[in-house]
């Protein structure tokens, strides 16, 4: 279950996933098989080549991307949000999630 974004957050998201940007979309989200993950980010690119790439480039295995079209995604949660999170410069995400 996804909550703590806005309707506007979530287009935003698209629409850059659509254009072929590495997006990046956190909310909070509780699932059962992930006990103690109370935060995820949605990483997504439409080209799925380029999404492929940055999961390598950041050592993630590309084989968990979400080839979920239209909008393809990695999701990254755990010890690596916050570190890629703060690579990628998204200061807001990291904020508001209390992941500083």
């Amino acid at each position: 279950m996804a909550f703590g974004i806005s309707r506007e957050e979530l287009t935003r998201w698209k629409q850059a996933v659509s254009a072929g940007e590495i997006a990046f979309l956190t909310h909070y989200w509780l699932d059962p098989r992930f006990p103690g993950i109370t935060t995820v980010t949605k990483v997504g690119c439409s080209d799925l080549s380029r999404l492929r790439s940055w999961c390598e480039q950041n050592g993630l295995p590309a084989r968990y991307i979400h080839n979920r079209e239209p909008f393809p995604h990695f999701d990254l949660l755990g010890p690596k949000q916050p570190e890629i999170l703060r690579q990628e410069e998204q200061w807001e995400q990291l904020e508001r999630f209390h992941m500083l």
